[in-house]
């Protein structure tokens, strides 16, 4: 049995998109609403670096369709840290701030660490014990987005696997490219679009994160956005793929 494949981008307001993924004429406000029926999944930057009352997180769950999944990028303040196991207070009040107002659309939290931050198996596990699984009765999925080279080692995949965390797919040329199944979901980033094309990516990299996603749709589920490179073309990006994918 396959999991879903939801496809998205990030964030809903950049200026460049109006006119090009947006119609002209769209009112801002209207901006949710159109691009969580084009898309299947949306990665919330904001909340990286400010939190956001419970009234916000409720309107946003009322302006998208049913079957419609975010991803939560966590707080910087939670992951910017020399100390990470002294995180406990920060992960409670971002947790706490009204994620769970999304209810059923609430899906993976993306935990974003810096390139300077290096694998500590001590202090990376503390900081994994203290994501927790469920709050107000909703289960909450975690993912890790690390940057440093010295992630790519069995002791940080087993460690995740052994929270059921998932590691986040960085398609960059950047940082390290970790594909290791150690959670029952799959997410993926893929910063590869380019300006140039229509589409951001050719036809030959579409099938092969079509073939990718089918793969990583065999041990659950998967949400894939395309952020960052040239942004102006990743909703065509993710509209391109999600015609690939079926």
């Amino acid at each position: 049995m396959s999991g879903a494949i939801r496809i998205g981008i990030g964030g809903w307001t950049f200026e460049p998109w109006r006119g090009v993924f947006y119609p002209e004429g769209l009112s801002q406000k209207r901006e949710l609403e159109f691009a969580s029926r084009a898309l299947t999944s949306i990665e919330i930057n904001g909340t990286y670096y400010s939190s956001f009352k419970p009234d916000t997180w409720r309107k946003w769950r009322d302006e998208t369709p049913d079957g419609f999944v975010f991803a939560v990028k966590a707080s910087r303040f939670c992951t910017n840290r020399k100390i990470l196991a002294e995180a406990g207070e920060s992960v409670g009040r971002f947790i706490d701030q009204g994620l769970t107002e999304l209810g059923d659309k609430l899906g993976p939290i993306n935990w974003q660490f810096m390139a300077t931050k290096k694998f500590d198996a001590a202090d990376f596990g503390a900081f994994l014990a203290l994501l927790p699984k469920e709050k107000d009765g909703v289960a909450l999925r975690h993912a890790v987005e690390v940057r440093s080279p010295t992630f790519a080692t069995q002791a940080f995949y087993d460690l995740a696997r052994k929270h059921g965390v998932a590691i986040v797919y960085a398609k960059d040329e950047d940082f390290p490219e970790i594909d290791q199944p150690t959670a029952d979901f799959t997410y993926a980033r893929l910063m590869a679009s380019r300006e140039d094309m229509e589409t951001g990516v050719t036809d030959g990299e579409l099938d092969g994160f079509a073939k990718q996603a089918r793969a990583w749709a065999k041990q659950g589920d998967v949400f894939a956005y395309f952020i960052s490179g040239a942004k102006v073309r990743n909703p065509a990006a993710a509209q391109a793929l999600m015609k690939k994918v079926g």
